[in-house]
């Protein structure tokens, strides 16, 4: 596998270079990436400006029978005010059971769907064990006794998770969580995106958008994710050309996208890229080649960086952001070269 993206970091000889060419690159890519999502947004307004013109032409006609309601068939046409309710409802669409939650900010709709299966969830007072059961507005959804709505307030927050904290809402043993780090951020119910396991630092988002998380969480994403490893020696050349080429665990063969000393100077700290999704599976690719991983920190996570974000402390995504990590799943390309680059310049310089 080739190991161009890391260059900077085993061959630092023509660094302007190679600067030069990451800014260009950078360069380049954010005006494709501008360019995609203004495209995106243009055809979203030409939709909703269709979709008005046709509501000017449906109330024009509804104004004219309410005008002359028995001039052809003599029979009664419904007021504007019936015509409106009846079109507010037959708006609502029905959804399914796990993502209706989903959206009520309680959980991603993959995880809903066990709570569901556990009898944890009533519709109009009776238990729904089947997820894929449809709602709609009328329906009384109750999780824990609590009536559940549709959320409107959506909440994006970036935390640099610290270790010694675990990624989840509640644990029944009192360890520490990252929501306890973010319970002055919103008055919203968050909860974080994929997992971080009790040792491993870095970049975590947390939110309340249901359709996002299944998005980002879902393994045909294949969401980019940036790890600095330290190991308990330096890492081999043999060893180097092994995770690149593939090792096989027990749960299937797994390839980095990308490996690279991210220390010249001292072999045992590596620059890891990944996509897969699998548990622990960074440390599990070097314990298993005989390593013992010291420290372990994410430094990125699809689009988005712990830059000016202390460890411990979150801060709220930006509107760009949010946009971009929406739009990936539209537009993977988007993220091309120049943003591979940013993540080496980014690594160089890792907490």
């Amino acid at each position: 596998m080739s190991q161009s993206p890391f260059q900077k970091f085993i061959n630092p000889k023509n660094n302007a270079a190679i600067k030069e060419k990451f800014k260009q690159d950078k360069k380049k890519a954010k005006k494709q990436r501008a360019a995609d999502i203004e495209k995106h947004f243009e055809e979203k307004r030409a939709a909703r400006k269709r979709g008005f013109e046709q509501k000017a032409v449906v109330e024009k006609k509804s104004d004219k029978r309410q005008k002359y309601p028995q001039k052809k068939t003599g029979i009664p046409v419904k007021s504007s005010s019936a015509e409106a309710s009846s079109n507010k409802n037959a708006s609502f669409t029905e959804m399914p059971l796990n993502k209706f939650i989903a959206h009520c900010g309680v959980t991603s709709r993959r995880d809903a769907v066990a709570l569901i299966k556990e009898g944890k969830v009533s519709v109009n007072k009776k238990v729904v064990t089947e997820p894929a059961f449809k709602v709609n507005e009328k329906d009384d959804v109750f999780y824990n006794g609590k009536k559940l709505f549709v959320t409107k307030n959506l909440v994006y927050i970036l935390l640099n998770k610290p270790k010694d904290y675990i990624t989840t809402t509640d644990d029944p043993q009192n360890r520490k969580t990252v929501l306890q780090l973010t319970k002055n951020a919103t008055d919203q119910r968050i909860y974080p995106v994929g997992r971080l396991d009790r040792n491993t630092s870095g970049v975590l988002l947390l939110t309340n958008d249901g359709q996002l998380t299944q998005e980002l969480t879902h393994p045909s994403f294949n969401v980019k994710k940036v790890y600095e490893v330290k190991l308990d020696k330096p890492l081999t050349k043999s060893d180097f050309e092994k995770i690149l080429n593939g090792i096989k665990l027990e749960d299937g063969e797994i390839f980095a996208d990308a490996l690279a000393y991210a220390d010249a100077k001292d072999k045992s700290i590596i620059g890891i890229e990944l996509h897969s999704g699998r548990n622990r599976i960074v440390r599990r690719i070097f314990e298993h080649l005989g390593y013992d991983v010291k420290g372990l920190d994410r430094v990125m996570y699809a689009n988005l960086t712990k830059k000016n974000v202390e460890r411990g402390k979150w801060r709220y995504l930006g509107d760009k952001e949010i946009r971009a990590l929406k739009y990936m799943n539209k537009g993977k390309n988007i993220s091309g070269a120049g943003n591979n680059k940013k993540v080496l310049k980014q690594e160089s310089k890792i907490q």
